[in-house]
């Protein structure tokens, strides 16, 4: 076996690297198909800087489409990690503390696509200096935006930085100062459920459009996000145990799962007090919601949409309840690929266009994302997954290695 290097930080960024080009075959086609996909979400963004933003399905009616639905579900996806942060760190569970870094990777690919949607959602790149503080535009504190701005590159910074200090000392065969992280992962925590309900803000402080103006919005949010992260979070580290010798305790599962189902059932609660809140007595305000369930005047594009969307939530959330496999791949993993499909449905299109039509002049239309939001979307997809792997990739073998040399000194 390979030993541990003892040279310092270059010589760890340097293996991380070598680490990062290795792996089987199948392993390198999958990197080349991520790379194809991030070629063609190139070529479809250079198309949108060269034309502006009228190449996609966006207008003044609809002007949040497909780049901020995914925005506004991934930053869930990395709200999510704070489910394996909290009990790792805090509770010190030793199920959680081994997979604690898997988490944490996912939420640094997470944020990396969020502010990736942020930035093409600006049209063309000569707008994103508008972001930056000090230099564009900020209108700080004024601003949710700016607000949001600044708990996503905080919360990006936390994720990379208590992981890559934790996998540095491991690295170096020496145990973590719990001293020197731990209260950064105090602020993590808080930062996480920050990023969601700041998002939320940016919704439900809008008293013009009546669909986001809810009180359930942040609350929302927040289980929405603890229902679909964790069962990403599944389906990784079922593949990881698949494929790689670095294997996950079965209580793992279990103990995701029971957090899937808290947080699916509070979801799902939440959902239907809206439907009844709007249809119960409907009013004015109320069109958004018959828009989006029912149709108007002719306009049903999202209907079957919203309607897969509800009822593969509650299918998922259902098995996952019951759990009839008693924790089974066959069974547990397809039902946390359709419930983390039903929320990216409902918490993405779902939840965006509605909130836009009628517009204030009482136009609708029907949304559809063009070529160009589908190919620059595919692009970040891959981007934010080719960043999750040269990031858990080398973290498995150093953990792995790590584990082997305390036990061998334990033995």
């Amino acid at each position: 076996m390979e030993k541990i290097s003892q040279k310092g930080f270059f010589s760890f960024l340097y293996d991380c690297f070598r680490w990062n080009m290795q792996g089987g075959v199948p392993f390198q086609i999958f990197r080349l198909f991520l790379i194809a996909g991030m070629v063609f979400g190139l070529y479809a963004y250079s198309h949108q800087a060269r034309h502006g933003l009228e190449v996609t399905g966006m207008s003044n009616i609809v002007s949040w489409g497909f780049y901020i639905s995914n925005f506004t579900f991934l930053v869930g996806v990395a709200a999510a990690a704070v489910m394996l942060i909290l009990p790792a760190y805090m509770f010190h569970d030793p199920d959680f503390h081994r997979v604690v870094l898997i988490g944490e990777g996912l939420a640094v690919g997470a944020l990396v696509m969020c502010l990736s949607f942020i930035t093409v959602d600006l049209g063309g790149p000569l707008q994103a200096w508008h972001l930056i503080p000090g230099i564009g535009l900020f209108n700080f504190p004024s601003s949710i935006l700016a607000w949001d701005v600044i708990v996503l590159n905080g919360y990006l910074l936390l994720n990379a930085l208590v992981p890559l200090y934790i996998l540095y000392s491991h690295y170096m065969g020496r145990k973590a100062d719990e001293r020197k992280y731990r209260p950064f992962v105090f602020l993590s925590i808080f930062w996480a459920f920050s990023i969601h309900m700041v998002t939320a803000f940016l919704y439900q402080g809008l008293p013009a459009r009546p669909f986001w103006n809810n009180p359930l919005m942040g609350p929302r949010f927040l289980a929405s996000a603890f229902a679909a992260g964790p069962s990403l979070i599944i389906l990784v580290l079922a593949t990881i145990h698949s494929f790689t010798s670095f294997k996950i305790e079965k209580q793992v599962f279990h103990k995701l799962r029971l957090i899937i189902v808290v947080s699916a059932i509070i979801n799902l609660i939440m959902l239907f007090s809206e439907i009844f809140k709007e249809f119960y007595f409907p009013t004015h305000h109320s069109i958004s919601a018959m828009y989006l369930f029912f149709g108007l005047e002719g306009h049903n594009a999202l209907v079957p949409w919203i309607w897969t969307s509800i009822g593969c939530n509650v299918v998922a959330t259902l098995i996952l309840a019951f759990n009839p496999g008693d924790n089974s791949p066959k069974v547990l993993l397809p039902a946390c690929l359709v419930l983390f499909i039903a929320i990216w449905m409902e918490k993405g299109i779902g939840l965006i266009v509605p909130g836009l039509i009628p517009s204030p002049m009482g136009e609708i239309v029907d949304y559809l994302p063009t070529w160009v939001e589908l190919g620059v979307t595919l692009g970040i997809f891959c981007l934010g997954i080719t960043v999750v792997s040269w990031l858990i990739h080398p973290a498995l073998i150093i953990e792995e290695r790590y584990d082997q040399l305390t036990g061998s000194a334990k033995e």
